[in-house]
């Protein structure tokens, strides 16, 4: 047998279109290699680099092929053209997907990198907070608008959609109005989380009170906020709902609070005493920050008068355990030194006519006529 006939005909075009897409995809392998090296060599000497890397590794390993086919397909047969305009239709729905997931891969990237760079796991972290947050919105909102563009222009490649782009167009004025009423919800959430991410009304960890709960912001995605209430419950708030309407931030320029504990207790109550007491209190607990230490009477009423006791914390969670260690100490206090003064109710006792008064004391309830609250 002749070896020639096993050689393959170079003349054919089929021939030389298989041996174009070996040398692509040859050349892709051969550049995903170098590409390697150098992002390895880069990690090594730029630490903050080397989580997108490893992200973007994943995409990476489609792109480069995928591209390489693309420009292949440029040498293929002219026939049959319906065979490889649908080959090659795919290898571009398969490259901008890839695309897609790279941009993605590396917007999510640059988040993690902020992250771990800026901790908030610190008593004071305001400025790691900021940065995070702006991170972590612009970062969702990237990646959305990343999705959407990718999945605009996969549409694009198809000859029916182009068509009928072209025709809503045509009617821009209603379509506008109808695709805007649509998506007005998810519009206006994202414009939500620029505006977040810029003005910052809220950041992670930030300590809130919205529809009456108490909680911190745990998450901020690119439609709502997830504030994680003091008893590990949940509360999913939409991402218009801070910029329209009102609610408490705490921590918005720093983390420090008052806390106040409210008592009553008896008029003859000395308040020296007490307010030594509360001194003494305050410097025993590692929850005061040692700024404010106060003991004041804010209300009265017919039957005792109302004690606050102003204390100062460096965050809210700490206010909250001090508040209730104050308000234990003072109670325990004046039941151990003063317990003739604890909040009571007074009573005027009148004899009846004749009677000598001395005369029913110590005698039972049911010898007394009447009583009449003072």
């Amino acid at each position: 047998m002749n070896p020639s006939n096993w050689m393959p005909d170079l003349a054919h075009p089929w021939t030389r279109f298989a041996l174009i897409v070996v040398i692509a995809l040859a050349v892709a392998g051969v550049l995903r290699r170098v590409t390697k090296f150098f992002l390895r060599r880069f990690a090594i000497t730029h630490p903050a680099g080397a989580s997108m890397i490893a992200r973007a590794n994943a995409p990476m390993e489609a792109i480069v092929p995928l591209a390489m086919l693309l420009i292949a397909f440029r040498a293929s047969p002219d026939e049959p053209a319906s065979l490889i305009d649908g080959l090659e239709h795919v290898v571009s729905l398969g490259l901008i997907v890839a695309c897609t997931w790279f941009i993605v891969r590396c917007i999510g990237a640059l988040d993690a990198t902020v992250s771990r760079f800026n901790p908030i796991d610190r008593e004071d972290n305001l400025r790691a907070r900021r940065v995070q947050t702006q991170a972590r919105v612009l970062s969702r909102t990237g990646s959305v608008v990343a999705v959407v563009l990718g999945i605009g222009v996969a549409l694009m490649t198809f000859p029916t959609v182009r068509q009928f782009g072209a025709s809503l167009l045509a009617s821009a004025g209603l379509a506008g109005l109808a695709v805007g009423l649509a998506a007005k919800p998810v519009l206006g959430n994202l414009i939500a989380g620029l505006q977040i991410a810029l003005t910052q009304p809220i950041r992670l960890d930030d300590v809130v009170v919205i529809e009456g709960e108490w909680g911190k912001i745990e998450e901020i995605t690119s439609t709502y906020v997830v504030v994680r209430i003091w008893d590990e419950r949940r509360l999913v708030v939409p991402l218009q709902y801070f910029i329209e309407n009102p609610f408490q931030n705490w921590t918005r320029t720093n983390s420090q609070v008052l806390g106040s504990a409210m008592l009553w207790f008896d008029y003859g109550l000395p308040l020296g005493p007490l307010r030594t007491e509360l001194e003494r209190l305050c410097k025993q607990a590692p929850e005061w920050d040692g700024r404010v230490c106060v003991l004041q009477v804010v209300d009265t009423n017919d039957k005792a008068m109302q004690l606050r006791a102003l204390v100062s914390s460096s965050n809210s969670s700490k206010s909250w355990d001090l508040r209730c260690k104050v308000r234990e100490g003072l109670i325990a206090f004046v039941q151990r030194e003063f317990a003739g003064f604890l909040p009571r109710v007074r009573g005027e006792f009148e004899s009846p006519v004749g009677v000598d008064s001395s005369a029913i004391v110590g005698a039972d309830s049911s010898a007394i006529p009447r009583q009449r609250a003072g």
